[in-house]
């Protein structure tokens, strides 16, 4: 009912920057909090930055002042800015949106199906 697509993920350097988009398709009839996580290898998946329906924003400390996560509602599409990169934020990130599909009184949680995320010289 309700497909995501991630794209821009990639290798960059120490102090470089991605952007990671994150489209929903499908039949939607409201999409409520967006957000992205990241699970590094042996570690548990994390959240990384989430927007509420109303543009509320809440970041994971790790990624304070250098992230910066936004969303366009009429393209149903949430946006990860990642500045400043480092080693440690190497991880497939994940985007998770909470969505209610066409015909249905109820919410559920949508995954995107990851984009891996390498910080390296």
């Amino acid at each position: 009912q309700v497909q995501l697509v991630e794209s821009g993920g990639g290798l960059v350097q120490p102090g470089g920057s991605l952007r990671l988009s994150c489209a929903a398709s499908g039949r939607i009839a409201s999409i409520n909090a967006m957000g992205w996580y990241r699970q590094a290898p042996g570690k548990q998946r994390e959240l990384v930055a989430v927007i509420t329906g109303g543009g509320s924003t809440n970041y994971a400390d790790s990624v304070k002042g250098r992230f910066t996560i936004s969303r366009d509602n009429a393209k149903n599409t949430v946006y990860l800015e990642m500045n400043s990169l480092k080693p440690e934020d190497t991880a497939v990130y994940y985007c998770n949106l909470e969505a209610r599909p066409l015909g249905s009184a109820s919410r559920n949680y949508y995954w995107g199906q990851g984009t891996q995320v390498t910080v390296s010289s």
